[in-house]
């Protein structure tokens, strides 16, 4: 069996369970399994496959025909411009939440030098991507997750800032620290009622500690930023991902706790993703 046959085979397996992008998803199991680049397979088709390869590839197969998530069987994802490990215990990075990226980096400037906390880093997608683009700054990451920190460091040591950026295992309730220039964070948002209605990789592997939002879904947000006006400095900036209908309480709850609201962003379909909030007061 050559290269181009088994990749047909997981694409058509893909297919008929109704897989999202199939025949991408299985020349990247191939690329796995081989440990080559995506493109050296793809010129090289007619190589033949040995039979431990083969039954390598089904077995990650199989993982994807349960609609376990391809990043977490490939262990890593693409995020901003650089390439993250992943898996069970960290969200997997998405394409909205380079958004929050952006609208940062707008924020400060290249050779500014501003104090930033990132609340439930996760994987440290965020963090990191930031202070590669402005590495004057001062960063601490925190998650109430052990596991997703140990994730975060690894991805910190990969990208060669496991001394920049100082990572706190503690809810944000419980934090105490001197102020902050700007707090970044994408906080658990989904209601509860609406677990049922996510998608199968969703629900079934991505965790749901950094999923849920409580009974309404602003149960870490409201937390977050009452704890963001007491730790921000004066004209510090809040910038937070939010679901697409939590715009107009999000925005009370600032205005709330003495916050201007600065911008609105929206995704690439059209939905409220990033707000930006300043706060006001002393």
């Amino acid at each position: 069996m050559n290269y181009q046959t088994i990749i047909d085979k997981g694409s058509s397996l893909l297919s008929k369970r109704k897989i999202e992008n199939p025949h991408l998803d299985s020349q990247l199991i191939l690329s796995k399994i081989l440990n080559k680049e995506k493109e050296e397979i793809l010129i090289n088709l007619n190589k033949v496959i040995n039979k431990k390869s083969i039954k390598e590839f089904n077995l990650l197969l199989s993982k994807r025909l349960k609609n376990e998530p391809i990043a977490y069987i490939l262990g890593s994802k693409e995020f901003w411009k650089s390439k993250f490990l992943v898996n069970r215990s960290v969200l997997i990075p998405r394409p909205e939440t380079e958004h929050l990226v952006e609208e940062i980096l707008k924020i400060i400037n290249s050779n500014e030098s501003k104090k930033i906390l990132d609340v439930g880093t996760g994987s440290g997608c965020i963090i990191i991507s930031i202070l590669k683009e402005r590495p004057k700054c001062h960063v601490t990451a925190v998650d109430i997750s052990v596991k997703a920190l140990n994730v975060a460091k690894s991805n910190a040591k990969m990208h060669h800032l496991e001394n920049k950026i100082k990572f706190v295992n503690i809810d944000i309730d419980k934090f105490q620290s001197s102020k902050y220039d700007l707090i970044v964070t994408n906080p658990p948002y989904i209601k509860l009622g609406d677990f049922k209605r996510l998608e199968d990789d969703i629900k079934l592997y991505e965790p749901k500690l950094a999923l849920d939002g409580g009974s309404d879904g602003y149960r870490e947000i409201k937390k977050i930023i009452y704890k963001s006006s007491k730790i921000l400095r004066y004209n510090g900036k809040l910038v937070m991902e939010i679901g697409d209908k939590q715009k107009n309480r999000t925005t009370l709850e600032l205005k709330k706790n003495g916050f201007f609201i600065n911008k609105i962003c929206k995704d690439l379909s059209g939905k409220c993703r990033i707000l930006i909030a300043t706060k006001t007061f002393k």
